[in-house]
């Protein structure tokens, strides 16, 4: 059986990185890093959305700012149509 990771890819999930910087609770002169890495599905990126939904639900540490990267790992196959023949002897 193919993982789920796999099958979200061919349904064409991509691997989301998001660089989170947030403040730090007692502190909130102070940035901290959080790196985030999931499959989904862009422009929309549901996954990451529910995630960041979440931390402001749930978690302290209020968010500066997020970057997000975003890069299909399966895509359709490239090749160049030939128009000729080499003959060799």
């Amino acid at each position: 059986m193919a993982s789920t990771a796999f099958v979200k890819q061919l349904e064409g999930y991509g691997l989301t990185t998001a660089h989170i910087l947030y403040r730090l609770p007692d502190h909130p002169g102070i940035l901290q890093t959080y790196v985030w890495q999931d499959y989904d599905l862009a422009p929309d990126f549901p996954e990451l959305k529910g995630f960041l939904d979440f931390w402001e639900r749930e978690l302290e540490g209020p968010l500066h700012s997020v970057r997000v990267s975003h890069e299909r790992l399966i895509k359709p196959a490239e090749f160049k149509a030939v128009d000729g023949m080499l003959t060799l002897h």
